[in-house]
């Protein structure tokens, strides 16, 4: 269990007027709400709930010192959004704080049945070495297209966790009612989530919930860019306190993992659901055989006896 260290301010640019311009405090309508989410709202408009950005502003103080704590001391977090007005935001604050990330969609199993993750990420990386190294002139168009069409696929999907070889020491998630099956997940395992909670969503799966808009994209952009500085500060301080051959040990920045991290458990295959890219393209392709067609041999006809 990581430490955490005492509570640090946000900048001062980080206001409530700030949250406010951004549209933080636009919840849903009030028919679409989760009763949990009451302590959060401040009150309702034209049928819209409207967020109290007061808590808002010290939720994300909490989730911002715990994310900081996590990346000081080594650890990795798997930031998740798969929505539309989340992807982008998700994969700049991936490529800002050096953090695996899910911006496309989540494979079930991707936590409880790493396994077959790895197995999907190791075949995209055998196909991306076949390439490099010119094995492809020995295959047929056919054999190519099928590599580059498989290759596409898995990077599609596994781009941004294809590092990631332990488990994350957090997820930091936008919209949990969307990617419920990410933070059951989590919960699982006993990895705490951070997650940005619309008033449709049940806080009560979240260790750290950040009540505010999970829908438009100035609100979610907003939080990612607060969030990714809290963990880039992090981040630098374990930089200043390792010695550079430490940090390549540990995989930073090439890598997105840890050494506070826990090692996986492998869970079993059979206790999973787990949704498998089929594997279509055979592995020894450069060995062929020709084989001959056999040749049916024609049967005599009968003569036909005329009759007169």
């Amino acid at each position: 269990m990581l430490a955490i260290d005492k509570e640090e301010e946000l900048s001062d640019e980080v206001t409530v007027k700030q949250l406010l311009e951004a549209g933080v405090h636009f919840g849903h309508q009030t028919k679409k709400w989760n009763p949990k989410m009451a302590p959060f709202i401040f009150t309702d408009r034209n049928g819209v709930y409207i967020i109290d950005l007061e808590k808002t502003l010290t939720r994300l103080i909490t989730a911002c010192n715990y994310l900081r704590s996590i990346a000081e001391q080594g650890g990795s977090i798997l930031l998740v959004g798969t929505k539309r007005q989340a992807q982008e935001a998700i994969q700049e604050a991936a490529q800002k704080t050096e953090m695996p990330f899910v911006s496309e969609r989540w494979l079930g199993g991707m936590l409880t049945n790493f396994e077959t993750i790895r197995k999907s990420v190791a075949r995209l990386e055998e196909i991306e070495k076949m390439e490099a190294e010119g094995t492809y002139q020995f295959l047929t168009k056919k054999e190519v297209a099928m590599l580059k069409t498989k290759r596409e696929k898995l990077l599609k999907v596994l781009v941004g966790i294809r590092h990631m070889r332990r488990f994350p020491s957090a997820l930091f998630v936008i919209d949990p009612k969307q990617e419920e099956i990410a933070v059951l997940e989590a919960r699982r395992l006993g990895i705490p989530v951070v997650a940005v909670i619309d008033t449709n969503c049940d806080p009560d799966l979240i260790d750290y919930p950040i009540p505010g808009n999970d829908d438009a994209i100035r609100s979610v952009k907003l939080i990612c860019g607060i969030i990714s500085k809290a963990i880039e500060e992090g981040r630098d301080r374990f930089k200043q306190n390792h010695a550079p051959e430490e940090l390549v040990a540990v995989g930073i920045p090439e890598a997105t993992v840890g050494p506070v991290e826990e090692e996986i458990k492998l869970a079993p295959a059979t206790e999973e659901i787990v949704e498998v890219i089929e594997e279509k393209v055979v592995d020894k392709l450069v060995v062929r055989e020709v084989v001959k067609p056999k040749v049916k041999k024609a049967r005599p006809r009968k003569e036909s006896k005329d009759i007169i």
